[in-house]
C-alpha cells in the first residue's frame, strides 16, 4: 500500500508543488519586518511557484489517463487542462496585487498564500473521483475564500462580503452533504466508478431518493459557480471584496466548479434514462436563469466591479449550456469558453483596479474620456467588453458560437435562442462604459499611477489573447479537443 501511494505522488506533482509554494510563501514572509511594504523576493518567488505549477500541468496532458490514490483521483487530460487555467487566473490576480492599492501592502502576502491555497483545492476539485476527496476540494477551496472577501478588515463592506459568503457557503455545504449521504445509502460507496455502476442497475423505487438527493448534491457545486438560485451572494461579495480577490473569485472558483461538473454529468449522467432526463432538465432551467437573471441585474449597475458580477453570474449560465449536453463537443466548449473568459476577466479587472485605486470608486462616470487620457487602457477594455458581449471577430464570439454549436446539436433550440436573446441584452450595459470612454469629456487630468508603463504593458499583452483566438482558434480547439474527461 506504502509503495502505492509514493507512486501516486509521482503523478502528483502540480498539487505538491502549488502545497511546497504555498509553505515556501509563508516562510518568506515571516522574514519580512512590518515596515517593509514592497515584498520583491516575495511575489518573485510566488511568481516562479506558480509558474512551475502550471509548467508540470503542462506536461500532464500528454501522458496517459490514470487514477491514483485508490482510484479517488483522476489525472488526465480534461483536468490538467482546467487546472492551467486556474494557475494562469491565480497568477494574473497575483500580479494586479502587487500593483493594487485596494490592499494594504501588509496583507497583500497574506492574499497571495491563501489564493495558492484555494487553488489546491481547485485543483483537488478538478480531479476529484470520489465524494469525499470533492467534498474536500470544495471546502479547501471555499473556508480560504471566505477569509479572502473580508481581507481589508477595516472596510464594512468587506467585513460584510466575508460574513455572507461563510453564511451561504455553510448552508450550501450542508446542504450537499445531506445529499451525499442520501446518496451513499442508496448506493452503498462514494467512488464515482463504483456509483456509475451501481447506477445501472439500480431499482426504480431508489430513483425516487437518489433524483432529489443529486439536487442537493448540486447546490454545493451550483453555489461555487454562483448560477441562479444560488448566486446571491456573489454581487454583495465581489462587490465588497477587494478587486485583486474579486479578480480570483470570478476565475478560479467558478473554472472549478464547472470542471467537477462536467466530470460528474460524464460519470453518472451520460447514460439514456431518467436520471439523465431529470439532471439535464434541471440544468436546462439553471442555465436559462442563470443568464437572463445576471444580465438583467447588469443594465441598473453604477459600479463596475459590481456590473461584471453580475456578467459573471451570466457566463457561468452560458457554460453551464455546454456541460448539460454531457458529450465531448460540449466539453471542449466549455474548455475554450473558459480560457477566453480568463483573459477577458484579467484584463478588465486590471483596467477597473487602476481607476478605481485613482478615484477611490469604481462607479462607470469615473472612465468618462478615458480614450483621450490612455488610449491604449481605453482600447483594451473597449476590446474586452466588445468580446464579452460576443463580437466578432474576438475570441468571446468563438467561444459563444462553439457553446451554440453544442446546444444546436443537442437539437436544444429554445436555450440557443435565450443564449441569443441574452447576448443581445448583455450589449446594452458592455457599450455602456465604451459609450462613456469615447463619447463623454474627462473628469479630471490628473495622471493615475495605475497605469504606468510596465502595467500598460501587461494590460495589453493580456488583452493580445483575446484578440488572437478570436482569428486564430484552431489550435486551442484542437488542444480542447484532446481534453477528454477520463472515467475509471
Amino acid at each position: 500500500m506504502g509503495a502505492n501511494y509514493l507512486a501516486s505522488l509521482s503523478h502528483y506533482v502540480p498539487e505538491l508543488l502549488a502545497c511546497l509554494t504555498m509553505f515556501g510563501l509563508i516562510l518568506i514572509e515571516a522574514t519580512y519586518k512590518e515596515e517593509q511594504k514592497t515584498r520583491g523576493f516575495f511575489f518573485l518567488s510566488a511568481y516562479i511557484g506558480l509558474a512551475s505549477v502550471l509548467v508540470f500541468s503542462a506536461f500532464a496532458i500528454t501522458k496517459e489517463p490514470l487514477s491514483i490514490f485508490t482510484n479517488s483521483i483522476i489525472i488526465d487530460p480534461f483536468s490538467s487542462i482546467m487546472k492551467m487555467i486556474m494557475v494562469l487566473g491565480t497568477l494574473g490576480a497575483v500580479l494586479i496585487t502587487s500593483q493594487s492599492k485596494d490592499i494594504d501592502g501588509n496583507l497583500k502576502p497574506e492574499f497571495v498564500i491563501m489564493a495558492t491555497g484555494v487553488l489546491v483545492g481547485g485543483m483537488l476539485l478538478s480531479s476529484a473521483n470520489n465524494m469525499l476527496v470533492l467534498f474536500i476540494g470544495i471546502e479547501t477551496l471555499s473556508i480560504l475564500s471566505y477569509v479572502l472577501a473580508s481581507l481589508r478588515k477595516e472596510d464594512e463592506r468587506s467585513s460584510e462580503a466575508g460574513l455572507k459568503y461563510s453564511l451561504y457557503g455553510g448552508i450550501s455545504s450542508g446542504i450537499m452533504l445531506f445529499g451525499l449521504s442520501h446518496i451513499f445509502g442508496v448506493l452503498g460507496t462514494i467512488n464515482f466508478t463504483e456509483m456509475a455502476s451501481a447506477l445501472k442497475t439500480i431499482q426504480q423505487t431508489d430513483l425516487i431518493v437518489l433524483m432529489p438527493s443529486f439536487l442537493l448534491f448540486f447546490v454545493g457545486l451550483g453555489y461555487k459557480i454562483a448560477c441562479v438560485p444560488f448566486h446571491m451572494w456573489s454581487p454583495d461579495v465581489y462587490e465588497g471584496s477587494p478587486l485583486p480577490v474579486t479578480t480570483f473569485f470570478s476565475i478560479v472558483p467558478k473554472v472549478a466548479g464547472l470542471a467537477a461538473m462536467i466530470r460528474i454529468s460524464h460519470t453518472f449522467f451520460s447514460d439514456p434514462g431518467a436520471l439523465n432526463v431529470g439532471w439535464v432538465g434541471v440544468l436546462s432551467i439553471v442555465a436559462a436563469l442563470t443568464m437572463t437573471v445576471g444580465n438583467v441585474s447588469a443594465i441598473g449597475q453604477r459600479s463596475v466591479k459590481r456590473m461584471l458580477a453580475y456578467s459573471s453570474i451570466s457566463h457561468a449560465g452560458v457554460m453551464l449550456l455546454g456541460v448539460l449536453v454531457i458529450n465531448e463537443i460540449g466539453t471542449r466548449s466549455v474548455v475554450f469558453y473558459s480560457v477566453a473568459y480568463l483573459f477577458m476577466t484579467l484584463v478588465a479587472f486590471y483596467v477597473v483596479s487602476a481607476v478605481a485605486d485613482k478615484y477611490g470608486n469604481d462607479h462607470f462616470e469615473r472612465f468618462n474620456g478615458l480614450m483621450y487620457r490612455y488610449p491604449a487602457m481605453a482600447v483594451a477594455l473597449a476590446v474586452v467588453m466588445f468580446s464579452l458581449a460576443g463580437i466578432p471577430p474576438l475570441s468571446g464570439f468563438v467561444a459563444k458560437f462553439h457553446i451554440f454549436t453544442a446546444v444546436l446539436n443537442k437539437n436544444y433550440y429554445v436555450l440557443a435562442i435565450i443564449a441569443g436573446l441574452n447576448s443581445v441584452v448583455s450589449l446594452y450595459y458592455y457599450l455602456k462604459i465604451v459609450r462613456l470612454m469615447v463619447l463623454k469629456p474627462a473628469e479630471s487630468t490628473e495622471p493615475i499611477s495605475g497605469f504606468s508603463l510596465m502595467n500598460q504593458g501587461a494590460i495589453v499583452a493580456l488583452c493580445i489573447p483575446v484578440l488572437l483566438l478570436g482569428v486564430f482558434w484552431e489550435k486551442l480547439i484542437t488542444l480542447a479537443d484532446g481534453a477528454k474527461v477520463f472515467i475509471q
